[in-house]
């Protein structure tokens, strides 16, 4: 099992980071901000314009660690790696069963519906009493069709756009009643739907800022074990994108951001001042905001839960790890089916 090793994020305008012996030497103004070992990480994500010396690059791309570079609202830019060490075998597989798609798609929206309805469940337990009697009926009333979706997409025919269909039927029903699920008191906060670039509104513009972070992390899961994470299954070639790490963050969307996202709202630890609306009516996190939210997310992935299919339980960092270890497991034929990651 990949070992949990670190992130490092840096956010400071103007930073430069270079190579100090065997460490990475963060600087602000001619003032040292950070050491750390370079075995010690596992990737560095730098937002905005950071100085990276040709000697730090070097270094990482040698030792297999990762720099994503973002802009300041957390759009991709750019991305530096070394040499890609993939087992060709399995991308071989890969590629063969990208074309018959079916099976791997039906495994991967069980697990998002299901965590989707999971969270809905988990609000209707937690807080009903605060909950108005059309939000509880609004809510229960969703949960039920997606039970509906769930058994649908279980025994539906072998068809890659039919599966998708009822896929875009449940988010279509999930973020129908998202707004009930926020419970801040700043109107600002208020869901109208989905947008995403640009974001429009506070909420879209965590909700993205967290997803590409989690998309960094399902496309290293899934070059550490050897897969492409540019051909996916449910989210058809485009060049550019990396669709297998969008397979794989789909089912752990629910969990690992949007309920992250809600508890950063619900609990006041954002507020709508801490984001700034640009020309164009593009929404994005303040800078500190945007240290809160990391600093959250570091927690969120030190948390374990348990996995059903390995019966131990694992830090949430690790799951985008074990699902691309049991997917390479399927796709080499050593497990029947992809299991996906319900969470409990």
């Amino acid at each position: 099992m990949k070992k949990l090793l670190n992130t490092i994020y840096v956010t400071s305008e103007g930073a430069s980071l270079r190579k100090d012996g065997e460490n990475l030497v963060a600087e602000v103004d001619g003032e040292i901000k950070a050491r750390v070992p370079l075995h010690m990480l596992a990737s560095v994500v730098v937002f905005g314009p950071i100085l990276l010396s040709p000697a730090l690059i070097g270094a990482c791309a040698g030792a297999g660690i990762t720099i994503a570079v973002l802009e300041r609202n957390g759009r991709f830019t750019a991305r530096i790696e070394g040499p890609i060490s993939g087992n060709v075998l399995l991308r071989r597989a890969q590629y063969r069963a990208s074309e018959m798609p079916e099976d791997v798609i039906r495994a991967l929206l069980l697990g998002k519906i299901a965590n989707q309805r999971s969270v809905l469940m988990r609000s209707l337990r937690d807080y009903t009493s605060e909950y108005p009697p059309e939000a509880v009926a609004a809510l229960t009333t969703v949960a039920q069709r997606m039970a509906q979706i769930l058994r649908s997409v279980e025994l539906a025919p072998a068809n890659a756009d039919t599966l998708r269909g009822m896929e875009g039927e449940a988010a279509a029903l999930y973020f129908s009643v998202f707004d009930h699920l926020i419970r801040s008191p700043d109107p600002e906060f208020h869901w109208k739907g989905r947008s995403r670039r640009p974001p429009l509104d506070p909420i879209n513009a965590l909700l993205s800022f967290l997803y590409t972070l989690l998309t960094h992390d399902c496309r290293s899961a899934c070059e550490a074990v050897g897969l492409d994470p540019a051909v996916g299954f449910l989210h058809r070639d485009r060049p550019g994108r990396p669709s297998l790490a969008l397979d794989l963050m789909e089912e752990l969307r629910p969990v690992l951001v949007d309920r992250l996202a809600l508890s950063l709202v619900n609990r006041r630890q954002l507020r709508a001042t801490d984001f700034d609306a640009r020309d164009g009516g593009a929404v994005m996190l303040s800078d500190d905001a945007r240290k809160v939210v990391l600093t959250a997310w570091q927690e969120r992935k030190k948390e374990k839960r348990l996995h059903p299919f390995l019966a131990e339980k694992v830090p949430f960092g690790l799951v985008p790890y074990i699902q691309a270890q049991m997917l390479s497991r399927h796709l080499r034929g050593d497990l029947e089916g992809y299991p996906p990651w319900f969470w409990k």
